[in-house]
């Protein structure tokens, strides 16, 4: 699977060996269902698994740049909304969503942009009370370095089930699924854009019909708080209504028997077996349109 997901990469990264105790969390809007919230714990290995979907942000990398489109900001939420984002609900899916924009920045080596996300990041991170997870000079240097993305990767998803972990010892577990939402959504909307203006590049468009997985996975995360958060059960509410779209998009697994293989004097095991995504162009509108009014509502 290939998804524009290179921002969690980047949003995620925590300060290494970073030893500070956690800072106590405090709700100060009792309006705000996305503070202390009664519901399951979310074991860290659940969202781990959906992480390991997400492939290296190089490929993303490789992808965008192949398709020939130059770099673009319209596409991405301004680093100047921030001050719209006065709910913990709004605070963390916009986390997500300045994560991947500052991938995005990062893949065109766009670095003015980069420091503005990285210090809209940075203050949605302490609104959260999260801040301490956060090393911004150290984001700030990997950022203008896309060659130490790919081995990241795992330490990133690593650093963050270290933030999922703490999260639900405060009964805030659904702040990490929004994290996850957010990114992902804004991933497709890029996504979505670029193949637009590039409707003849067969690997943008199997790159959208792949998210259907991903959203189903995220569907199933948002279902387990639909009874105790109405924001998170109004999110649910459109991501079904963009799955029905995602119905009528086929994917064909072909299983074949996976082999050995030696790379840099190393034996892998090579995976063999394939997929077939049956997408159109109306599809892909829908799908575009659907991303384009669900994001509206969230960097509102």
């Amino acid at each position: 699977m290939r998804i524009l997901l290179i921002g969690l990469v980047l949003v995620l990264l925590t300060a290494c060996g970073n030893k500070k105790e956690p800072q106590s969390i405090f709700d100060d809007n009792p309006q705000d269902t996305a503070g202390t919230v009664e519901g399951p714990t979310i074991a860290p290995d659940v969202i781990g698994d959906i992480l390991q979907q997400i492939p290296s942000p190089l490929e993303i990398s490789v992808l965008l740049k192949e398709s020939g489109k130059k770099y673009n900001g319209t596409y991405l939420n301004s680093p100047d909304n921030t001050s719209k984002y006065n709910t913990n609900y709004k605070k963390a899916l916009n986390l997500g969503i300045y994560g991947t924009d500052l991938g995005y920045t990062n893949i065109y080596e766009q670095n003015q942009d980069g420091v503005k996300y990285m210090a809209s990041i940075k203050e949605l991170a302490n609104g959260l009370s999260i801040g301490q997870f956060f090393d911004i000079e150290t984001i700030g240097r990997l950022a203008t370095n896309s060659k130490n993305l790919d081995s990241l990767l795992l330490i990133t998803t690593q650093n963050f089930n270290t933030i999922n972990s703490y999260l639900q010892t405060q009964g805030r577990a659904n702040l990490s699924v929004l994290f996850l939402t957010g990114g992902w959504l804004e991933a497709l909307h890029i996504t979505c854009e670029v193949a637009t203006a590039n409707p003849d590049n067969k690997q943008l468009k199997e790159t959208i019909g792949e998210q259907k997985i991903i959203l189903e996975n995220i569907i199933l995360l948002l279902s387990f708080y639909k009874e105790s958060d109405q924001n998170m059960a109004s999110l649910l509410t459109d991501m079904e209504e963009l799955k029905k779209i995602y119905d009528k998009v086929k994917i064909t697994y072909t299983y074949k028997e996976s082999t050995f293989e030696v790379v840099d004097g190393v034996m892998v095991i090579k995976d063999n077996s394939t997929s077939t995504i049956e997408i159109t162009p109306e599809d892909i509108a829908s799908i575009r349109a659907a991303t384009s009014s669900i994001r509206t509502k969230i960097i509102s």
